[in-house]
């Protein structure tokens, strides 16, 4: 299961990357978002794959009975989704604002602070 897991994490960051090359600020963010996700991926490839019951103690125990999951990991992931999310949230924001200043999603294109250089 580790290894389908590494494979999955290994596609998910290759098209990351791909797509965080492109001009299009959209597909950089879409990237970015795809990257984000490939790490809470090896977050819980770090944690390890075990089918284990919750990690709850019983009443008057001092440890829980037989294997349990690992919930670190699962702790970690769902606050970096909520991260992941909040960020999402706000470069949409910041990139819809953008376009419709500038009228264009494309980082060539903005150019405002510096504008492009006449050659004579």
């Amino acid at each position: 299961m580790e290894l389908l897991l590494a494979i999955t994490v290994g596609i998910v960051v290759a098209t990351s990357i791909y797509l965080m090359l492109d001009r299009n600020v959209l597909r950089f963010l879409f990237g970015l978002v795809l990257l984000s996700n490939a790490v809470n991926l090896v977050i819980f490839a770090a944690g390890r794959l075990t089918a284990g019951a919750p990690p709850l103690i019983a009443d008057g125990a001092y440890a829980p009975d037989g294997p349990v999951a690992n919930a670190l990991p699962q702790a970690l992931v769902l606050t970096a989704i909520v991260i992941g999310f909040g960020l999402l949230a706000f470069t949409l924001a910041l990139v819809y604002r953008t376009y419709k200043t500038l009228g264009t999603v494309n980082s060539d294109e903005m150019r405002l602070a510096e504008p492009e250089e006449t050659h004579q």
